[in-house]
């Protein structure tokens, strides 16, 4: 990749101190039962290894330790931003230490607080060139299905160009972008290395594949977007996923998984993630086709 995405981080020396235990799965899930607005607070769970939930009650946020300081996959609404850094505190973090600000897909929900942690932390935001302009801008893009139904958002700067399947330059991560576009032009997913021990397993962070729209959308007026769902549909279960994690946690039932209620690693979740999609996808159409 051209773009050395460590430039101008400072690498540190020593050893540093072990963070302090994160609050357990069974608390998470028991602060946001009966809540799951975007700017619930929640919090901070350990997720597998260098991995941690430092997202809401509605939406997520994970913080990925890396040898070299540390990288956050997106930042839920701005109102939020202050809980995600007060639970990155919480684990024994210093946010300065981010220099990485990821993100799945370019909606207020996910990236409204991107503006307020850039500049709380000084750390740089990477993209697909397909989000980077509205990332920018803080406009979803008219070919985004909910444009006009979802609010603008504080654009944030962004540099560099991240490539699908371009694993980033940070060392032992193997973290990895994949396009997976459908809910927005931008959609991307990510999976990454996380190891506890000798025990290692591929987190995969598979973005939301709703096909969700303004009220006036109809998905059949746009075959060529409907065909780039379906190639998504048919990628994902082809990435490697041991821990599925969603935007919305909701959707991969993420807090039970965390609480123990149903396994955490399931080799099998990407592929049910994706298969339901592409029946509510296939039920949104078939509904539209009777309402014609």
């Amino acid at each position: 990749m051209a773009v050395l995405l460590l430039a101008g981080c400072t690498p540190q020396t020593g050893t540093p101190p072990p963070a302090p235990a994160a609050p357990t799965g069974e608390a998470l899930a028991a602060a946001c039962e009966g809540r799951d607005g975007w700017s619930d607070p929640a919090p901070p769970t350990k997720i597998f290894g260098n991995s941690y939930y430092v997202g809401t009650c509605g939406i997520s946020a994970v913080l990925i330790e890396a040898p070299d300081g540390l990288v956050l996959i997106d930042a839920a609404t701005e109102e939020a931003a202050p809980a995600i850094l007060a639970n990155i505190r919480a684990l024994g973090f210093d946010p300065k230490q981010i220099h990485t600000l990821l993100a799945s897909h370019e909606h207020l929900d996910h990236v409204g607080g991107l503006k307020a942690l850039q500049d709380a932390t000084g750390a740089t935001v990477h993209a697909r060139p397909e989000a980077g302009a509205t990332l920018t801008s803080g406009e979803p893009e008219a070919r985004d299905p909910q444009h006009g139904a979802i609010p603008p958002f504080r654009g944030v700067t962004v540099t560099g160009d991240l490539r699908d399947g371009e694993a980033l330059p940070i060392a032992d991560l193997h973290l990895t972008p994949h396009a997976t576009p459908g809910h927005t032009p931008g959609s991307t997913s990510w999976t990454w290395r996380s190891c506890e021990g000798s025990d290692c397993r591929i987190i995969a962070y598979i973005d939301s594949l709703s096909a969700v729209s303004a009220d006036a959308y109809r998905f059949a007026d746009h075959p060529d977007y409907v065909a780039m769902q379906r190639a998504t549909f048919a990628k994902v279960p082809t990435l490697p996923c041991d821990i599925l994690i969603t935007p919305h946690p909701g959707a991969s039932g993420l807090f039970a998984r965390f609480a123990g209620d149903a396994p955490l690693t399931d080799p099998e979740g990407c592929r049910r993630y994706a298969k339901d999609a592409a029946k509510r996808l296939d039920a949104r159409l078939a509904k539209e086709a009777a309402a014609k």
